[in-house]
């Protein structure tokens, strides 16, 4: 089968910054990625500074102030990433509905009006042009209760948490404008699920369950607003919880949620392992089915290897499907912010070579 063109061109998007990054203020992750990229993207991340390092990790003690949830010590804990293995939580005997489980503030709210605030100066100062859109990231329900409930907890509390999430999604729609923002549904735990190393309550049907709850999570963004997804094996030590035969799984879900979604899915990223520059691994590519103006970003760049590596990668990639831009895997965060300018620079290097295709 020959390429599958998805939505090249030129204009801003080359590159996509997936969202944490090494910095300790939201200025630092805004300033150094506009110095290094400004032209190229379209989006700007606040870097997921401060509590919010580690992905979901900072909402394990939320999720602890719920007076309906309490710790299983004798319990499984999670061997999959490693600051993830601490014990799960459990619904508390006698709570029959979501509506009775109480969460707390979980705070990706407070934090997206923070920064979007300093966003917003910088705007003002001329450091960010006008037409860069703030992006905040958010977890699916699902994974964040797969990662921190025990499976009989997983449904009653995947809905509770989907309550809690909206209203921090309300908060942030009502602080930033529409046209400034950009909204990244990230799924991780789904493809532990989907090959086979995690323990689920979804019934036989996962596929189409995992596609129909993202599919609703993109609905709940307004039009007016960009809807992303960022599709993940895990980045914990620079390792996934497995190594993907191919990029099968990531097509399935990138299909079924862009046939299921009501509205427009603006970008979709999917990760390529760092070893991975060989036809097998980006062949059901070919498969890929998005809707017309979604653009795919492939997580290739890497600092093993160097821009060579990352040359090959994008060589394999472009024998299956051309028009796509690139990022990192799994965000620039987790690793030492003196190498930060050389990835950035990477980056740079390889999205001018592409301006255009």
């Amino acid at each position: 089968m020959g390429r599958v063109l998805v939505n090249g061109g030129a204009g801003r998007g080359h590159v996509h910054l997936v969202g944490s990054a090494p910095f300790t203020f939201a200025e630092e992750m805004f300033r150094t990625s506009m110095a290094h990229l400004g032209r190229h993207l379209k989006r700007l991340p606040d870097g997921e500074v401060g509590e919010r390092d580690h992905w979901i990790r900072w909402q394990y003690r939320r999720i602890g102030q719920s007076p309906q949830m309490r710790v299983r010590e004798s319990g499984s804990s999670d061997a999959l990433q490693p600051p993830y293995t601490i014990p799960r939580y459990e619904i508390m005997e006698g709570v029959a509905s979501a509506d009775e489980i109480v969460l707390p503030n979980l705070g990706y709210g407070d934090a997206a009006i923070e920064s979007f605030a300093i966003f917003r100066r910088l705007s003002e100062e001329g450091v960010i042009p006008g037409d860069v859109r703030f992006q905040v990231g958010l977890p699916t329900p699902l994974s964040v209760a797969a990662f921190y409930t025990e499976p009989e907890s997983h449904l009653l509390f995947e809905e509770a948490y989907g309550c809690a999430l909206g209203r921090e999604l309300g908060k942030i729609l009502e602080a930033v404008p529409a046209s400034r923002l950009s909204i990244q549904w990230e799924l991780v735990c789904e493809f532990a699920m989907l090959e086979g190393l995690r323990e689920h309550r979804l019934g036989d049907d996962l596929l189409d369950r995992i596609n129909q709850r993202t599919a609703d999570l993109v609905d709940l963004i307004p039009p007016e607003v960009e809807a992303g997804i960022h599709l993940c094996y895990g980045d914990s030590g620079h390792k996934h919880f497995c190594e993907p035969a191919d990029a099968g799984h990531l097509v399935d879900v990138a299909n079924g949620v862009s046939a299921r979604a009501l509205r427009s899915i603006e970008w979709i990223h999917m990760p390529v392992p760092r070893e991975r520059d060989d036809h097998a691994y980006f062949a059901p590519l070919s498969n890929l089915d998005l809707q017309p103006d979604c653009r795919l970003y492939l997580g290739l760049v890497h600092m093993t290897g160097g821009i060579e590596g990352t040359r090959r990668r994008i060589a394999a990639a472009e024998k299956i499907v051309d028009g796509f831009g690139i990022a990192t895997e799994c965000g620039l965060g987790r690793r030492a912010t003196d190498t930060i300018p050389d990835l950035l620079r990477q980056h740079a290097d390889l999205a001018g070579s592409r301006v255009g295709s």
